[in-house]
């Protein structure tokens, strides 16, 4: 790649990403483009203008895209009630594929040759980050320095920091042991203590969920409103996604929702702990499949669930933009047509309790039906001796041959 002129840079302002910067300009001598997001990690993004004006670039990207992520990245997946290996809400994940598209959108932009992030190569991101930019654009060059440099410690990066003058803020107070990563939808906890998947977690290092032994001793409801299984409102007052996202984000960690803790299996092969808030995602993923369990059609619904591990499966190894994801997006769209109404749900310290659910257009239950009082002929219960009879003929059949 030493033909390089211009280089669009996933850039956070951060040590890895200010050190990647200067390496770029003197590993391939060429022009970096930094391209930072805000995809509501919580922290004002702003500064990192100044890091980089500090270290010569001179095309900056600064974008708040914390309405796209939500409206086009996140609300389609949990159309999905999309839950990788029965725990995960893929937090981290479904950011990748808008940061992978708008790395590849400046790319042509600025007319630059190739893209770079700093995802280490261990983990996941890599994957995801490279799948979603050449789906989008099959000929891009990427770098990906944890891959070729030798800098493989803090202590190596902060050598490597002092030697080139690079600005790394110190400190304040106590260091975090662990490696975080935060959006609308959560914020990871790897790495140090952490990596004994023996030890529990200190309580001090939850930053967004107070613990359920010190959260309210009062029940906290909510009435989620949804059109199209998509939430537009909460208790009547309509908002935007993420307006929706940070609101649950707020009201669920103030009741101790959405704590995780997990071992999963990354895509790379190997297994790693990690721990999760997510108080948004969980709220909307319980109260979702509340408002589905009675508009939905009994086979869509299972059809849905079986389809559903795929589905995140594809999210968590990077495959957003591929033709299975897209598949299967549209079969779930439309699932969710009827998807229309509100759910109400009680948070308790620690839990998301499903107290109530209704639909005035969509709902297939019925209560004439359902009822064990007098259903006044609306169903009639000697039609139950044939229906088990016939499903019963395979098992009758094989059991006189086994106990002749």
């Amino acid at each position: 790649m030493s033909d390089l002129k211009k280089v669009v840079l996933a850039y956070s302002g951060g040590l890895d990403t200010s050190i990647i910067v200067k390496w770029l300009q003197d590993e391939y001598q060429c022009e970096v483009v930094t391209f930072t997001a805000d995809v509501g990690q919580g922290e004002e993004i702003e500064p990192v203008r100044a890091k980089a004006e500090a270290a010569g670039i001179k095309e900056i990207y600064i974008e708040d895209l914390r309405e796209e992520f939500a409206r086009d990245f996140v609300f389609p997946m949990f159309r999905a009630n999309a839950i990788y290996e029965g725990e995960y809400l893929l937090g981290t994940s479904i950011a990748r594929p808008l940061i992978s598209k708008r790395l590849i959108e400046i790319a042509n932009e600025t007319g630059a040759d190739a893209i770079s992030h700093g995802a280490t190569g261990k983990g996941n991101d890599q994957v995801r980050f490279e799948l979603g930019a050449y789906a989008l654009k099959p000929d891009v060059k990427i770098i990906a320095p944890w891959r070729e440099w030798d800098l493989t410690s803090r202590k190596t990066l902060m050598e490597y920091a002092e030697k080139h003058g690079i600005a790394v803020e110190k400190a304040r107070g106590k260091k975090s042991p662990y490696s975080m990563d935060a959006n609308l939808l959560h914020i990871s906890y790897e790495g140090e203590i952490l990596e004994d998947p023996w030890a529990e977690p200190e309580d001090s290092m939850w930053l967004w969920s107070v613990s359920p032994e010190k959260a309210p001793d009062e029940a906290t409801y909510l009435e989620i409103n949804y059109v199209k299984g998509d939430i537009v409102g909460i208790n009547g007052e309509k908002m935007s996604p993420a307006t929706i996202m940070e609101y649950l984000n707020k009201i669920g960690g103030e009741n101790s929702i959405g704590r995780t803790d997990i071992v999963e299996n990354r895509y790379v092969g190997m297994k790693a702990r990690g721990c999760y808030e997510t108080p948004a995602g969980t709220i909307m993923l319980k109260a979702h499949r509340a408002m589905e369990s009675i508009t939905l059609d009994r086979e869509a619904a299972h059809l849905k669930d079986e389809l559903m591990p795929k589905y995140a499966s594809l999210v968590y190894n990077g495959y957003w933009w591929s033709p299975e994801r897209e598949m299967l997006q549209v079969m779930i769209n439309q699932s969710q047509e009827v998807v229309n109404g509100q759910v109400r749900v009680k948070l308790y310290k620690g839990n998301v309790i499903v107290v109530g659910r209704e639909s005035n257009t969509d709902s297939l239950y019925d209560d004439n039906i359902a009822t064990f009082e007098d259903d006044a002929g609306a169903y009639n219960q000697q039609d139950a001796e044939g229906f088990i009879k016939l499903n019963a003929l395979r098992l009758r059949i094989a059991a006189k041959k086994r106990l002749k």
